[in-house]
Protein backbone atom coordinates (compact mmCIF):
# COMPACT_ATOMS: atom_id res chain seq x y z
CA UNK A 1 0.00 0.00 0.00
CA UNK A 2 2.71 2.47 -0.98
CA UNK A 3 1.49 6.12 -1.72
CA UNK A 4 2.96 8.93 -4.01
CA UNK A 5 4.95 11.15 -3.01
CA UNK A 6 3.25 14.54 -1.82
CA UNK A 7 1.85 17.34 -3.19
CA UNK A 8 2.91 20.76 -1.64
CA UNK A 9 0.81 23.08 -3.82
CA UNK A 10 -1.54 25.10 -2.61
CA UNK A 11 -4.57 23.39 -1.09
CA UNK A 12 -8.19 23.99 -2.78
CA UNK A 13 -11.70 22.75 -1.53
CA UNK A 14 -11.28 19.48 -1.41
CA UNK A 15 -14.21 17.72 -2.58
CA UNK A 16 -13.76 14.35 -0.26
CA UNK A 17 -13.34 16.16 2.30
CA UNK A 18 -17.03 17.86 1.63
CA UNK A 19 -18.49 13.93 1.44
CA UNK A 20 -16.73 12.44 4.26
CA UNK A 21 -17.91 15.16 6.43
CA UNK A 22 -21.69 14.49 4.96
CA UNK A 23 -21.27 11.24 6.25
CA UNK A 24 -20.13 12.54 9.26
CA UNK A 25 -22.58 14.21 9.97
CA UNK A 26 -25.04 11.29 9.62
CA UNK A 27 -23.40 9.36 12.25
CA UNK A 28 -23.10 12.27 14.58
CA UNK A 29 -26.66 12.59 13.92
CA UNK A 30 -26.97 8.74 15.18
CA UNK A 31 -25.06 9.38 18.43
CA UNK A 32 -21.06 8.93 17.49
CA UNK A 33 -18.53 11.87 18.16
CA UNK A 34 -16.02 13.11 15.22
CA UNK A 35 -13.51 11.07 16.84
CA UNK A 36 -15.44 7.19 16.46
CA UNK A 37 -16.39 8.14 12.82
CA UNK A 38 -12.75 8.48 12.21
CA UNK A 39 -12.01 5.72 14.19
CA UNK A 40 -14.11 3.64 12.20
CA UNK A 41 -13.54 5.04 8.68
CA UNK A 42 -9.68 4.23 9.79
CA UNK A 43 -10.88 0.76 10.08
CA UNK A 44 -12.77 0.52 6.90
CA UNK A 45 -10.66 2.88 4.67
CA UNK A 46 -7.27 0.64 5.42
CA UNK A 47 -9.43 -2.34 4.38
CA UNK A 48 -10.47 -1.21 1.10
CA UNK A 49 -6.93 0.02 0.61
CA UNK A 50 -5.35 -3.04 1.15
CA UNK A 51 -8.02 -4.64 -0.57
CA UNK A 52 -6.84 -1.82 -3.80
CA UNK A 53 -3.01 -3.07 -3.35
CA UNK A 54 -3.83 -6.61 -3.54
CA UNK A 55 -6.45 -6.86 -6.90
CA UNK A 56 -3.82 -4.14 -8.53
CA UNK A 57 -0.21 -5.91 -8.02
CA UNK A 58 2.96 -3.39 -8.72
CA UNK A 59 3.96 -3.35 -12.41
CA UNK A 60 6.30 -6.06 -13.16
CA UNK A 61 4.94 -8.76 -10.47
CA UNK A 62 1.80 -10.98 -11.04
CA UNK A 63 0.89 -11.50 -8.15
CA UNK A 64 0.85 -9.54 -4.40
CA UNK A 65 -0.20 -11.51 -1.26
CA UNK A 66 -3.17 -9.71 0.74
CA UNK A 67 -2.27 -7.98 3.61
CA UNK A 68 -4.69 -9.26 5.97
CA UNK A 69 -6.17 -13.21 5.99
CA UNK A 70 -8.97 -14.02 3.32
CA UNK A 71 -12.29 -14.12 5.08
CA UNK A 72 -11.70 -10.73 7.43
CA UNK A 73 -10.96 -8.57 4.28
CA UNK A 74 -13.26 -6.16 2.53
CA UNK A 75 -14.52 -8.67 -0.11
CA UNK A 76 -16.02 -10.59 3.17
CA UNK A 77 -17.50 -7.47 3.94
CA UNK A 78 -19.20 -6.99 0.16
CA UNK A 79 -20.42 -10.03 0.62
CA UNK A 80 -22.52 -9.82 3.32
CA UNK A 81 -24.05 -6.43 2.68
CA UNK A 82 -27.41 -8.33 2.31
CA UNK A 83 -26.89 -9.43 5.64
CA UNK A 84 -24.77 -10.29 8.52
CA UNK A 85 -22.72 -7.17 7.58
CA UNK A 86 -22.51 -5.93 11.36
CA UNK A 87 -21.67 -9.09 12.98
CA UNK A 88 -18.91 -9.85 9.89
CA UNK A 89 -17.65 -6.37 10.33
CA UNK A 90 -17.16 -7.21 14.08
CA UNK A 91 -15.86 -10.70 13.41
CA UNK A 92 -12.91 -8.97 11.18
CA UNK A 93 -12.23 -6.64 13.51
CA UNK A 94 -12.05 -8.72 16.81
CA UNK A 95 -9.59 -11.07 14.32
CA UNK A 96 -7.02 -8.43 13.13
CA UNK A 97 -7.05 -7.02 16.91
CA UNK A 98 -5.03 -10.05 17.64
CA UNK A 99 -2.07 -9.48 15.09
CA UNK A 100 1.03 -8.45 16.45
CA UNK A 101 1.00 -4.80 17.88
CA UNK A 102 4.39 -3.87 17.20
CA UNK A 103 2.96 -4.26 13.08
CA UNK A 104 1.17 -1.45 11.21
CA UNK A 105 -1.87 -3.58 11.45
CA UNK A 106 -1.15 -4.57 15.25
CA UNK A 107 -1.64 -0.77 15.70
CA UNK A 108 -4.28 -0.07 13.41
CA UNK A 109 -6.68 -2.94 14.73
CA UNK A 110 -5.72 -2.80 18.46
CA UNK A 111 -8.80 -2.87 20.63
CA UNK A 112 -10.90 -2.02 18.13
CA UNK A 113 -14.40 -2.62 18.20
CA UNK A 114 -17.53 -1.36 15.90
CA UNK A 115 -19.71 1.46 16.75
CA UNK A 116 -21.63 2.02 14.05
CA UNK A 117 -25.18 2.05 15.60
CA UNK A 118 -26.77 -0.09 12.65
CA UNK A 119 -26.33 -2.20 9.86
CA UNK A 120 -28.21 0.35 7.90
CA UNK A 121 -25.89 2.82 8.88
CA UNK A 122 -22.75 0.90 8.09
CA UNK A 123 -23.71 -0.59 4.89
CA UNK A 124 -24.26 2.93 3.69
CA UNK A 125 -20.78 3.89 4.82
CA UNK A 126 -19.52 0.97 3.28
CA UNK A 127 -21.64 0.59 -0.05
CA UNK A 128 -22.38 4.18 -0.97
CA UNK A 129 -19.13 5.84 0.52
CA UNK A 130 -16.15 3.47 0.86
CA UNK A 131 -16.08 1.15 -1.59
CA UNK A 132 -17.12 3.80 -4.37
CA UNK A 133 -13.89 5.23 -3.89
CA UNK A 134 -10.83 4.41 -5.91
CA UNK A 135 -8.71 5.32 -2.59
CA UNK A 136 -4.79 3.91 -3.96
CA UNK A 137 -5.92 5.73 -7.06
CA UNK A 138 -6.96 9.39 -6.11
CA UNK A 139 -3.88 11.74 -6.11
CA UNK A 140 -2.10 12.06 -2.41
CA UNK A 141 -3.17 15.42 -1.34
CA UNK A 142 -7.42 14.55 -1.68
CA UNK A 143 -7.06 11.55 0.45
CA UNK A 144 -4.56 12.27 3.30
CA UNK A 145 -5.62 16.45 3.36
CA UNK A 146 -9.11 14.94 3.76
CA UNK A 147 -7.92 12.40 6.58
CA UNK A 148 -6.34 15.25 8.21
CA UNK A 149 -9.55 17.76 7.89
CA UNK A 150 -11.83 15.35 9.78
CA UNK A 151 -8.63 14.64 12.76
CA UNK A 152 -8.57 18.64 12.48
CA UNK A 153 -12.33 18.40 12.86
CA UNK A 154 -12.06 15.72 15.76
CA UNK A 155 -10.19 18.06 17.58
CA UNK A 156 -13.08 20.40 17.96
CA UNK A 157 -15.30 17.74 20.46
CA UNK A 158 -14.85 19.58 23.84
CA UNK A 159 -16.17 16.29 25.29
CA UNK A 160 -14.22 13.63 23.59
CA UNK A 161 -11.07 15.42 24.46
CA UNK A 162 -9.59 14.49 20.93
CA UNK A 163 -7.83 18.13 20.56
CA UNK A 164 -5.34 17.57 23.23
CA UNK A 165 -3.79 15.12 20.30
CA UNK A 166 -3.69 18.07 17.46
CA UNK A 167 -1.60 20.65 17.08
CA UNK A 168 -2.12 24.12 14.87
CA UNK A 169 -0.31 22.58 11.37
CA UNK A 170 0.57 26.49 10.84
CA UNK A 171 2.93 26.41 14.13
CA UNK A 172 4.11 22.72 12.96
CA UNK A 173 5.01 23.34 10.20
CA UNK A 174 6.61 26.71 11.14
CA UNK A 175 8.45 24.03 13.83
CA UNK A 176 9.80 22.09 11.02
CA UNK A 177 10.73 25.48 8.45
CA UNK A 178 13.22 27.03 11.52
CA UNK A 179 14.96 23.43 12.23
CA UNK A 180 15.28 22.11 8.56
CA UNK A 181 15.40 18.04 9.17
CA UNK A 182 17.71 16.42 6.56
CA UNK A 183 17.77 13.07 4.71
CA UNK A 184 20.64 12.04 7.41
CA UNK A 185 18.49 12.97 10.50
CA UNK A 186 16.60 10.07 12.42
CA UNK A 187 13.53 11.92 13.70
CA UNK A 188 11.29 11.19 16.44
CA UNK A 189 7.90 12.69 18.62
CA UNK A 190 7.71 11.04 21.81
CA UNK A 191 4.59 11.53 22.23
CA UNK A 192 3.65 12.29 18.31
CA UNK A 193 -0.94 12.25 19.10
CA UNK A 194 -1.54 11.98 15.33
CA UNK A 195 1.74 12.15 13.73
CA UNK A 196 1.79 15.95 12.76
CA UNK A 197 5.25 16.54 13.21
CA UNK A 198 6.98 13.27 11.93
CA UNK A 199 4.51 13.94 8.69
CA UNK A 200 5.58 17.25 8.06
CA UNK A 201 9.72 16.38 8.70
CA UNK A 202 9.17 13.77 6.16
CA UNK A 203 7.30 16.60 3.88
CA UNK A 204 10.36 18.77 4.06
CA UNK A 205 12.47 16.04 3.31
CA UNK A 206 10.85 14.85 0.28
CA UNK A 207 10.42 18.66 -0.70
CA UNK A 208 14.25 20.31 -0.37
CA UNK A 209 15.83 16.99 -0.76
CA UNK A 210 14.22 14.59 -3.72
CA UNK A 211 16.96 15.29 -6.36
CA UNK A 212 19.32 14.46 -3.83
CA UNK A 213 17.79 10.68 -2.65
CA UNK A 214 18.62 7.63 -3.65
CA UNK A 215 15.39 4.98 -3.93
CA UNK A 216 16.85 3.17 -1.04
CA UNK A 217 17.63 6.18 0.97
CA UNK A 218 13.98 7.78 0.20
CA UNK A 219 12.75 3.83 1.63
CA UNK A 220 14.79 4.37 4.26
CA UNK A 221 13.33 7.44 5.61
CA UNK A 222 10.07 6.54 5.42
CA UNK A 223 10.46 2.79 7.06
CA UNK A 224 12.13 3.30 10.47
CA UNK A 225 14.79 6.84 10.19
CA UNK A 226 11.73 8.27 11.36
CA UNK A 227 9.08 7.10 14.29
CA UNK A 228 7.29 8.03 17.12
CA UNK A 229 5.17 7.23 20.50
CA UNK A 230 2.23 7.45 21.72
CA UNK A 231 0.31 6.54 24.67
CA UNK A 232 -2.63 6.13 23.91
CA UNK A 233 -3.87 3.36 21.39
CA UNK A 234 -6.84 5.44 19.57
CA UNK A 235 -4.58 8.00 18.83
CA UNK A 236 -1.14 5.87 18.16
CA UNK A 237 -3.76 3.76 15.66
CA UNK A 238 -5.03 7.26 13.74
CA UNK A 239 -1.31 8.14 13.66
CA UNK A 240 -0.61 4.86 11.31
CA UNK A 241 -3.65 5.65 9.29
CA UNK A 242 -2.75 9.44 8.58
CA UNK A 243 1.48 8.54 8.13
CA UNK A 244 0.24 5.76 5.48
CA UNK A 245 -2.33 8.37 3.58
CA UNK A 246 0.46 10.34 4.07
CA UNK A 247 3.30 8.17 2.57
CA UNK A 248 4.87 7.29 5.51
CA UNK A 249 5.75 3.61 6.71
CA UNK A 250 4.29 0.31 5.18
CA UNK A 251 1.06 -1.42 5.57
CA UNK A 252 2.91 -4.77 5.53
CA UNK A 253 5.88 -3.99 7.76
CA UNK A 254 6.93 -2.89 11.51
CA UNK A 255 4.44 -0.37 13.12
CA UNK A 256 6.09 3.72 12.58
CA UNK A 257 4.36 4.14 16.23
CA UNK A 258 5.09 2.79 19.36
CA UNK A 259 2.21 2.31 21.44
CA UNK A 260 3.63 3.03 24.95
CA UNK A 261 4.22 5.58 27.79
CA UNK A 262 7.55 7.01 26.72
CA UNK A 263 8.86 8.20 30.22
CA UNK A 264 8.97 4.60 31.66
CA UNK A 265 12.36 4.03 30.83
CA UNK A 266 15.45 5.52 29.33
CA UNK A 267 15.61 6.05 25.21
CA UNK A 268 17.58 2.50 24.10
CA UNK A 269 17.65 4.48 20.63
CA UNK A 270 18.41 8.28 19.99
CA UNK A 271 17.39 10.94 17.77
CA UNK A 272 19.31 14.00 15.65
CA UNK A 273 16.40 15.51 15.70
CA UNK A 274 13.40 15.24 18.06
CA UNK A 275 9.56 16.88 17.51
CA UNK A 276 7.21 17.37 20.53
CA UNK A 277 4.48 18.74 21.79
CA UNK A 278 3.99 16.84 25.02
CA UNK A 279 0.05 16.73 26.43
CA UNK A 280 -0.92 19.85 29.16
CA UNK A 281 -0.89 19.11 32.43
CA UNK A 282 1.55 18.48 35.26
CA UNK A 283 0.38 16.02 37.04
CA UNK A 284 2.38 12.72 36.17
CA UNK A 285 0.58 9.29 35.78
CA UNK A 286 0.79 6.04 34.26
CA UNK A 287 -1.92 4.75 31.82
CA UNK A 288 -1.99 0.96 31.44
CA UNK A 289 -4.70 0.24 28.17
CA UNK A 290 -5.16 -3.69 27.59
CA UNK A 291 -5.82 -5.03 23.97
CA UNK A 292 -9.39 -4.35 24.44
CA UNK A 293 -8.70 -0.44 24.60
CA UNK A 294 -9.57 -0.89 28.64
CA UNK A 295 -7.81 2.19 30.07
CA UNK A 296 -6.77 2.57 34.00
CA UNK A 297 -4.60 4.76 35.78
CA UNK A 298 -2.50 5.48 38.77
CA UNK A 299 -0.10 8.40 40.32
CA UNK A 300 3.44 7.22 39.20
CA UNK A 301 7.23 8.62 40.28
CA UNK A 302 9.40 7.83 37.37
CA UNK A 303 12.06 5.45 38.39
CA UNK A 304 14.88 6.73 35.76
CA UNK A 305 18.09 8.02 37.35
CA UNK A 306 18.29 10.68 34.62
CA UNK A 307 15.55 12.75 35.74
CA UNK A 308 15.95 15.03 38.39
CA UNK A 309 12.17 15.66 38.59
CA UNK A 310 9.83 12.44 38.74
CA UNK A 311 5.99 14.01 39.26
CA UNK A 312 5.71 16.45 36.83
CA UNK A 313 4.60 15.99 33.55
CA UNK A 314 5.88 18.44 31.38
CA UNK A 315 9.27 18.58 33.12
CA UNK A 316 9.31 14.02 33.19
CA UNK A 317 8.77 15.31 29.12
CA UNK A 318 11.73 17.52 29.01
CA UNK A 319 14.20 15.65 30.53
CA UNK A 320 13.21 12.27 28.61
CA UNK A 321 13.68 14.31 25.10
CA UNK A 322 16.94 15.49 26.56
CA UNK A 323 18.10 11.87 27.46
CA UNK A 324 16.61 11.46 24.15
CA UNK A 325 19.02 13.61 21.39
CA UNK A 326 22.11 12.35 20.00
CA UNK A 327 25.34 14.55 20.02
CA UNK A 328 25.09 17.27 18.12
CA UNK A 329 21.42 17.17 17.88
CA UNK A 330 18.78 18.85 17.79
CA UNK A 331 15.14 19.42 19.49
CA UNK A 332 12.28 21.45 19.53
CA UNK A 333 9.37 21.31 22.10
CA UNK A 334 6.01 22.74 22.83
CA UNK A 335 5.87 23.34 26.57
CA UNK A 336 3.85 25.45 29.01
CA UNK A 337 4.68 28.50 30.48
CA UNK A 338 4.81 26.98 34.04
CA UNK A 339 8.16 25.37 32.93
CA UNK A 340 9.91 27.94 32.52
CA UNK A 341 9.05 29.66 35.78
CA UNK A 342 7.93 27.24 38.58
CA UNK A 343 10.35 27.21 41.46
CA UNK A 344 11.90 24.85 43.04
CA UNK A 345 13.56 21.92 40.88
CA UNK A 346 12.23 23.46 37.58
CA UNK A 347 15.05 25.76 38.00
CA UNK A 348 17.63 23.02 38.51
CA UNK A 349 16.05 21.86 35.88
CA UNK A 350 16.58 24.98 33.49
CA UNK A 351 19.80 25.46 34.72
CA UNK A 352 20.82 21.71 33.46
CA UNK A 353 18.62 22.64 30.16
CA UNK A 354 20.86 26.36 29.90
CA UNK A 355 24.10 24.46 30.89
CA UNK A 356 24.27 20.98 29.45
CA UNK A 357 22.86 22.65 26.47
CA UNK A 358 22.52 25.31 23.82
CA UNK A 359 18.84 26.44 24.63
CA UNK A 360 19.28 29.30 21.74
CA UNK A 361 15.77 30.39 20.75
CA UNK A 362 12.13 30.07 22.85
CA UNK A 363 9.30 31.23 20.74
CA UNK A 364 6.55 32.84 23.09
CA UNK A 365 2.83 31.66 21.45
CA UNK A 366 -0.23 33.40 21.35
CA UNK A 367 -3.27 32.35 23.42
CA UNK A 368 -6.69 31.04 21.90
CA UNK A 369 -4.60 28.23 19.02
CA UNK A 370 -4.88 25.20 20.94
CA UNK A 371 -8.27 23.13 21.69
CA UNK A 372 -7.34 22.91 24.99
CA UNK A 373 -8.65 26.32 26.51
CA UNK A 374 -6.63 29.00 28.65
CA UNK A 375 -2.88 27.53 27.70
CA UNK A 376 0.09 29.69 27.47
CA UNK A 377 2.74 27.77 25.57
CA UNK A 378 6.25 27.99 24.23
CA UNK A 379 8.54 26.63 21.71
CA UNK A 380 11.97 25.71 22.93
CA UNK A 381 14.90 25.23 20.86
CA UNK A 382 17.56 23.60 21.71
CA UNK A 383 20.98 21.56 20.52
CA UNK A 384 23.10 18.68 22.84
CA UNK A 385 26.69 19.11 22.34
CA UNK A 386 29.93 18.36 24.49
CA UNK A 387 30.37 20.70 27.21
CA UNK A 388 33.74 22.67 27.71
CA UNK A 389 34.34 22.23 31.48
CA UNK A 390 33.63 25.42 33.31
CA UNK A 391 31.94 26.80 29.80
CA UNK A 392 27.85 26.88 29.86
CA UNK A 393 26.73 25.52 26.28
CA UNK A 394 24.23 28.01 26.45
CA UNK A 395 26.24 31.93 25.35
CA UNK A 396 22.76 33.65 24.42
CA UNK A 397 18.81 33.02 24.19
CA UNK A 398 16.53 34.77 21.76
CA UNK A 399 13.02 35.32 22.94
CA UNK A 400 10.32 35.62 19.95
CA UNK A 401 7.18 37.23 21.30
CA UNK A 402 4.16 36.13 19.64
CA UNK A 403 1.65 36.98 22.20
CA UNK A 404 2.13 40.39 23.11
CA UNK A 405 -0.98 42.84 21.07
CA UNK A 406 -1.73 39.59 19.38
CA UNK A 407 -5.34 37.77 19.46
CA UNK A 408 -6.39 34.60 18.37
CA UNK A 409 -9.15 32.19 18.47
CA UNK A 410 -9.83 28.76 16.60
CA UNK A 411 -13.46 29.82 15.20
CA UNK A 412 -12.89 33.41 14.46
CA UNK A 413 -9.43 34.16 13.83
CA UNK A 414 -7.44 30.79 13.54
CA UNK A 415 -3.33 31.26 13.52
CA UNK A 416 -1.75 31.39 10.46
CA UNK A 417 1.22 30.59 8.27
CA UNK A 418 1.70 34.37 7.35
CA UNK A 419 1.70 34.80 11.33
CA UNK A 420 4.51 32.88 11.47
CA UNK A 421 6.76 34.06 8.46
CA UNK A 422 8.36 36.96 10.22
CA UNK A 423 9.64 34.54 13.34
CA UNK A 424 10.96 32.09 10.54
CA UNK A 425 12.63 35.07 9.07
CA UNK A 426 14.28 36.15 12.29
CA UNK A 427 15.13 32.97 12.74
CA UNK A 428 17.40 32.49 9.87
CA UNK A 429 16.88 29.03 9.19
CA UNK A 430 20.21 27.26 8.32
CA UNK A 431 22.45 30.11 8.65
CA UNK A 432 24.71 31.35 11.69
CA UNK A 433 22.61 32.92 14.22
CA UNK A 434 25.39 35.21 14.95
CA UNK A 435 23.41 36.88 11.83
CA UNK A 436 20.19 37.60 13.85
CA UNK A 437 19.40 41.36 14.64
CA UNK A 438 16.75 42.45 17.51
CA UNK A 439 13.08 43.82 16.55
CA UNK A 440 10.46 45.02 18.63
CA UNK A 441 9.33 41.09 19.04
CA UNK A 442 12.89 39.52 18.94
CA UNK A 443 15.30 40.03 21.90
CA UNK A 444 18.41 38.51 22.62
CA UNK A 445 19.68 37.70 26.64
CA UNK A 446 22.71 36.85 27.58
CA UNK A 447 23.99 33.91 29.92
CA UNK A 448 24.44 35.99 32.93
CA UNK A 449 21.84 37.73 32.18
CA UNK A 450 19.65 34.85 32.69
CA UNK A 451 21.44 33.32 35.34
CA UNK A 452 20.85 36.60 37.16
CA UNK A 453 17.09 36.11 36.86
CA UNK A 454 15.55 35.47 40.54
CA UNK A 455 14.76 31.30 40.43
CA UNK A 456 16.12 31.72 36.80
CA UNK A 457 12.70 32.64 35.38
CA UNK A 458 12.59 31.96 31.58
CA UNK A 459 9.36 33.36 31.10
CA UNK A 460 10.47 36.44 29.59
CA UNK A 461 9.08 39.44 28.71
CA UNK A 462 10.47 42.98 28.10
CA UNK A 463 8.42 46.75 28.47
CA UNK A 464 5.25 46.82 25.83
CA UNK A 465 6.03 49.90 23.52
CA UNK A 466 2.71 51.39 21.68
CA UNK A 467 3.05 49.12 18.60
CA UNK A 468 2.99 46.00 20.85
CA UNK A 469 0.62 46.70 23.71
CA UNK A 470 -2.42 45.91 22.02
CA UNK A 471 -4.03 49.54 23.24
CA UNK A 472 -4.40 51.11 20.06
CA UNK A 473 -6.27 47.63 18.69
CA UNK A 474 -8.05 46.50 21.23
CA UNK A 475 -10.21 43.14 20.27
CA UNK A 476 -13.94 43.41 19.89
CA UNK A 477 -16.14 42.51 22.76
CA UNK A 478 -16.82 39.15 21.19
CA UNK A 479 -13.20 37.97 21.64
CA UNK A 480 -12.68 39.69 25.07
CA UNK A 481 -16.01 37.52 26.08
CA UNK A 482 -14.81 34.28 24.62
CA UNK A 483 -11.28 34.41 26.38
CA UNK A 484 -13.34 35.19 29.82
CA UNK A 485 -15.11 31.85 29.38
CA UNK A 486 -11.81 30.32 28.07
CA UNK A 487 -10.43 31.09 31.10
CA UNK A 488 -13.08 30.12 32.89
CA UNK A 489 -13.01 26.71 31.06
CA UNK A 490 -9.47 26.27 32.22
CA UNK A 491 -10.66 27.20 35.87
CA UNK A 492 -13.04 24.71 36.12
CA UNK A 493 -10.60 21.81 34.40
CA UNK A 494 -8.52 22.35 37.40
CA UNK A 495 -10.65 22.25 40.01
CA UNK A 496 -12.23 19.05 38.39
CA UNK A 497 -8.52 17.53 38.49
CA UNK A 498 -8.26 18.90 42.27
CA UNK A 499 -11.69 17.31 43.24
CA UNK A 500 -10.64 13.95 41.48
CA UNK A 501 -7.18 13.94 43.56
CA UNK A 502 -8.97 14.06 46.66
CA UNK A 503 -11.34 11.17 45.70
CA UNK A 504 -14.15 13.00 45.01
CA UNK A 505 -16.45 12.56 41.56
CA UNK A 506 -14.76 15.21 39.47
CA UNK A 507 -16.55 18.54 38.47
CA UNK A 508 -19.15 17.81 35.56
CA UNK A 509 -17.42 19.77 32.03
CA UNK A 510 -19.21 22.65 30.23
CA UNK A 511 -21.31 21.93 27.10
CA UNK A 512 -20.02 24.85 24.76
CA UNK A 513 -21.60 23.74 21.43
Amino acid sequence: MRRTLPTLAGKKANPLAAKLWEYCNVLRDNGLSTAEFVEQLTYLVFLKMADETTARPSSGTKERAALVPVGYDWQSLMEKTSSGLGDQYRVILAELAKEDPATAVGTLFAGSQNRIPNDNLLRELIVDLIDAVDWNGLPFHLTADAFEALLAKSAEDIKTGAGQYFTPRPLVNAIVDAVQPRPTDTITDPSCGTGGFLIAAHHYILEHHADELAWDENRAIGSGRIWGQELVPNTARLAVMNMLLHGLGSATGQSLVETEDALLTQPSRHASLVLAHPPFGKKAAITAVDRNGVAGKEDVHYPRNDFLITTNKQANFLQHIMSLMEMNGRAAVIVPDNVLFETGTCSTLRRRLLDDFDLHTILRLPTGIFYASGIKANVLFFDKGARTEGKPNTSKLWVYDLRTGLQFSLKHKPLQQADLAEFIEAYLPGKPRTGRGETERFRCFSYDELIAREHLNLDITWEEDANLDGTHSAPPPGVIAREIVENLEAALSQFAAVADELGRDPLPQPDTQ
